[in-house]
């Protein structure tokens, strides 16, 4: 009996499940992803508490060893190559052998955002891309790699995304899903450099900054603290926090060249918040992603009609969302702006000239990151102005080849010390200035350009990079003279 027992209770023992201690990766740390090259990159997990990990790769001598903490997360850095060869990584311990292949080393950039961000390369339900069908013909290419974030909500920051598109090759498939403005972006740096480009994209159309902060972040830039947060519906994506926490934080430490970033129509009604909050975002990724102010290129938002263009001393102006997003330039160190001040859309949200906006982002990284500095990347802007010929003498900085214009100058005003602003004549003068003026303000003092929802920008430098709007005066108190 006593045998029978014990041969019972063997069997029961041999039958329970093996409860491996098993070395968990990240989703961004897998097979087909693409590292930053020639630097040192991060590569994470998590195991049982004090578990062995050995790591061995294609491109080091030797094997590196690492020890997983008491809360079972593990971390180790690896020099990389420049390299365009395939390589490989395996990570060993007691209960695992995992092999991550077909890993290239290239340049890696963090693509987020809201709507014109998202809006894929086959474009959204009746609103097109232009240019996708031969963009999508023709995406055949495996030093393009594409990884995409799924939209996650989360109160609390996550240790790894919950649903993603992993590593894949820029394929029809692929790419027709795919950020536009980012693929047309890395499409073009791989076939420039002529080194692999690994694309990670994250983001969610009508969500605020704040949505892409931390709690602490946001607590310290702010008077009114945020308490505890919870979920809304159903624009929950717009609460402060959950798409740093779901979508923002279990990407961090992978190492990143830099970043693009196309939103504000959502901070559109608080631009002196926006002001505040934008920078402290971009400081915030910057320190968690421990590699230095990397390089931040944005997008302004476009002209839209919005509620039209009657509001012009208000938010709803959505000229004062431009204008601190231009003035975000020289808060944020190592940053460029997209402007695209003549290819908005008046009734559509999402203008369908995603191609043109990837450019000028693209322009800002090969002139400040890559070093090619032919390229021009920075739109004229406003510099300063002196009366001349009963006007005013308007002239621009980044402007050093001069200034163009298609046809007339069209969207300037001119007021005087009543800060009435008539619509004004405007033309480029010996090629690199502007002189504005009107016969209806005999002494003026202050110009305006495209202040207004609605307009098609006019003014270009000679790369035919636009002008943003601006105006030359701080007053809070100006009227139209139709108004």
């Amino acid at each position: 009996m006593k045998k029978l027992i014990y041969l019972i209770v063997l069997l029961n023992i041999l039958s329970l499940p093996i409860v491996k201690a098993e070395i968990a990766l990240p989703a961004i740390v897998s097979s087909n992803m693409v590292l930053q090259r020639n630097t040192v990159v991060n590569v994470w997990g998590w195991a049982n508490a004090q578990e062995k990990i050995t790591i061995k790769t294609s491109w080091l001598k030797g094997a590196i060893s690492t020890v997983a903490g008491e809360d079972g997360t593990w971390s180790v850095e690896l020099k990389t190559t420049n390299s365009k060869a395939p390589q490989w990584i395996q990570l060993k311990s007691k209960k695992s052998d995992i092999n991550l292949e077909n890993i290239l080393f290239g340049e890696v950039w963090l693509c987020s955002g809201q709507s014109n961000m998202e809006q894929p390369v086959g474009g959204f339900t009746g609103q097109p891309t232009f240019g996708s069908a031969q963009a999508i013909a023709t995406a055949n290419n495996p030093n393009l790699r594409l990884f995409a974030v799924e939209k996650e909500l989360s109160t609390v920051p996550l240790k790894d995304v919950k649903r993603y598109r992993a590593w894949q090759d820029a394929t029809p498939e692929s790419t027709r899903k795919f950020s536009a403005v980012a693929y047309f972006y890395g499409q073009q740096l791989q076939e420039i450099l002529n080194v692999p480009v690994g694309l990670i994209f994250t983001s969610w159309g009508g969500s605020p900054v704040q949505a892409w902060m931390s709690k602490e972040q946001i607590n310290a830039v702010q008077e009114e603290k945020l308490g505890e947060i919870k979920l809304k519906t159903p624009r929950s994506h717009q609460t402060p926090t959950v798409l740093f926490n779901a979508m923002i934080k279990p990407l961090i430490p992978y190492t990143i060249k830099g970043a693009i970033w196309y939103q504000g129509e959502s901070n559109r009604l608080e631009p002196e918040t926006y002001k505040i909050l934008f920078p402290a975002m971009v400081k915030e990724w910057r320190t968690r992603w421990g590699v230095g102010d990397f390089p931040f290129y944005y997008v302004q938002i476009a002209p839209y009609i919005y509620g039209g263009n009657k509001k012009y001393q208000t938010s709803e102006n959505s000229a004062f969302i431009r204008e601190v997003q231009l003035q975000c330039l020289d808060i944020i160190p190592n940053s460029g702006m997209a402007v695209t001040m003549d290819i908005g859309d008046d009734y559509c949200i999402h203008p369908p000239k995603k191609k043109e906006v990837a450019d000028r982002l693209l322009y800002n990284a090969l002139s400040k990151t890559y070093g090619i500095t032919a390229v021009d990347g920075a739109s004229p802007v406003y510099l300063s102005h002196e009366p001349k010929d009963g006007g005013l003498l308007l002239k621009f900085k980044n402007a050093e080849t001069g200034l163009f214009a298609y046809e007339k100058l069209v969207g300037f005003e001119i007021a005087g010390e009543d800060k009435v602003f008539y619509p004004a004549n405007a033309r480029v003068v010996s090629r690199k200035d502007v002189l504005v003026k009107s016969d209806k303000v005999t002494n003026p003092v202050a110009v305006r350009y495209a202040w207004q929802n609605w307009i098609v920008g006019t003014l270009y430098d000679i790369n035919l990079l636009p002008a943003p709007s601006f105006r030359t005066d701080d007053w809070n108190n100006a009227v139209r003279a139709e108004e």
